[in-house]
């Protein structure tokens, strides 16, 4: 059984076009650490602004908060959206914060396979040496998916040398490459 001392505050990055599996995913799994989703309400506010600092300082201090990991569920569409680039960027941004953990995680309705946001692409490798996060298949239980979170918290000193997040944020949602349109 996992310990609840030992329970991570881990943002949940997605696109709501996925919102059903990534409930499911919250429910099942909820045991294990502590969510934070953005998008939860239809009320919450957007950050419309072009000033990229400013956007990525009030993703991390109202969205991220204390959250140590960000996992991201990656559906057929994530790939394209800006703000799960921007969520990233800002789980990744260095200097006065520490970076969150960064693990993305194919949800079930994507078999084995999806294309990755770029950020995430950016900072992973197949074989996961030299790289700092990590991309995994759906969780089979409880303790695998503990274990992987555990590993991208552990990583925010172990492997943050390895961060690659000098791209530009996206200005607009990108054309989907399964889809072929931007949502």
């Amino acid at each position: 059984m996992i310990s609840s001392t030992n329970k991570r505050k881990v943002f949940i990055s997605h696109y709501k076009g996925d919102r059903n599996e990534v409930d499911a995913f919250i429910k099942d799994y909820s045991s294990v650490f502590i969510p934070k989703v953005l998008g939860a309400n239809d009320n919450d506010e957007f950050i419309n602004s072009t000033n990229t600092d400013y956007v990525m300082q009030r993703i991390r201090e109202e969205y991220l908060g204390d959250s140590t990991v960000t996992i991201v569920l990656i559906g057929s569409c994530t790939h394209s959206r800006r703000y799960v680039d921007w969520e990233i960027k800002s789980s990744l941004r260095q200097g006065q914060y520490t970076p969150n953990g960064l693990i993305g995680i194919l949800l079930p309705s994507q078999g084995n396979s999806a294309h990755l946001p770029p950020r995430i692409k950016a900072n992973w490798a197949k074989g996961e040496s030299n790289c700092y996060a990590r991309y995994r298949p759906y969780p089979y239980s409880k303790e695998e998916l503990s274990i992987w979170i555990e590993d991208a918290y552990q990583a925010r000193t172990s492997r943050a040398h390895r961060i690659q997040n000098s791209q530009d944020m996206m200005k607009y949602n990108g054309v989907c490459k399964i889809c072929g349109v931007t949502h």
